[in-house]
């Protein structure tokens, strides 16, 4: 298999956690994009998606779960049939819409067994479906979320500290890019993690990740952390002392960076659209909700999140478990669909 083109190697699509919506969606693009998702797998207990499948199909006719012993096999099976590779074993069945360990566990572990996979070059890279924060935790796991998970376990393949793998969060749909200083934590920490280093440290991924991505040099619009980015130190100094010398810092490295710009005008700078192009390649925010409130406001069925600074390429949709609609087929796939193309993409 390591002979194979990397565009063909199999992609591990994690089925997330048992009681929200990720494997309904699953099901649906097997169902709906089978060419999209040639060579794709899903790494889950086989009967959680016999039961998504069901959950899809209705009325209609059946959709075909089959079980894998290997990757490999994923892309020699018929067109819209689910290969599932049952690296996980359902202990008990998780009811829809439930917060349990049961589900945290199923939901860690698949991660787990794609990221190292990945990371020993078995498939071309992952994409996972929404888990629940509150489940993992239940699940006694210490991460609050995917990429916290995966930088774990990049580190440990490596045999380096966590710290010394450092990873960024970038949301992504077809008109605008965010890239994250701080990801899964409280406010009030995300604003004392804004200081100069970790604002260098994000440049610099954003930087080599987009110019891998694109072909070319990105142009990178940072936020300002305060209102009117400071207004000259008026309302805050965060960009006096810690984002404009980071700035400052990667121009001198040859990174094309500008800023800091008023938070509440960048992403309408940067969205980029038919009439007007955007000015930026991506924005660098400062936390979480600064970067992707914008991008989920322009519809969260295009939007996909990218990890940025791992030694494999992770994808996955723009949403949650939506535990309120888990079970009812309502569900929408877009997301997920291109998550994974998002993921073809960047294996190469």
């Amino acid at each position: 298999m390591s002979s194979a083109p990397t565009s063909l190697r199999p992609l591990a699509i994690t089925a997330g956690d048992p009681a929200g919506i990720g494997p309904e969606t699953i099901a649906m693009l097997f169902r709906d994009a089978p060419d999209a998702l040639r060579g794709c797998f899903v790494v889950a207990d086989r009967a959680v998606l016999r039961r998504a499948a069901a959950v899809v199909a209705g009325a209609g006719p059946s959709i075909p779960v089959a079980e894998i012993a290997s990757p490999a096999e994923a892309p020699g099976l018929p067109s819209r049939c689910i290969p599932v590779l049952p690296v996980v074993v359902a202990r008990a069945v998780v009811p829809f819409g439930t917060v349990s360990a049961e589900a945290g566990r199923q939901a860690a572990e698949s991660v787990r067994w794609a990221a190292r996979a990945a990371l020993r070059g078995e498939i071309a890279g992952l994409v996972t479906a929404p888990l629940h924060k509150e489940a993992l935790h239940a699940a006694g796991e210490s991460f609050p979320g995917h990429t916290e998970l995966l930088q774990a376990e990049a580190a440990a393949f490596q045999a380096l500290p966590v710290a010394q793998v450092p990873v960024r969060m970038m949301l992504a749909n077809d008109e605008l890019r965010t890239v994250l200083v701080s990801i899964h934590m409280s406010l009030r920490d995300a604003l004392d993690a804004v200081n100069a280093d970790s604002v260098l440290q994000t440049l610099r991924i954003a930087h080599r990740s987009l110019a891998r991505m694109l072909g070319r040099p990105p142009r990178l619009g940072v936020a300002g952390l305060n209102p009117h980015a400071g207004e000259g130190g008026l309302f805050g100094q965060e960009e006096i002392l810690h984002i404009a010398p980071a700035i400052a810092a990667a121009r001198a490295e040859g990174i094309d960076a500008a800023g800091p710009f008023a938070p509440d005008t960048i992403f309408m700078r940067a969205r980029d659209t038919a009439t007007r192009p955007g000015e930026f390649d991506a924005v660098v925010a400062m936390y979480h909700d600064q970067g992707l409130i914008p991008v989920k406001y322009l519809g969260v069925e295009q939007g996909v999140n990218v990890t940025l600074g791992l030694p494999l390429v992770r994808t996955s949709p723009d949403h949650g478990t939506a535990f309120d609609i888990a079970g009812t087929g309502r569900a929408d796939p877009s997301s997920l669909l291109a998550a994974v193309r998002m993921a073809r993409v960047l294996a190469g």
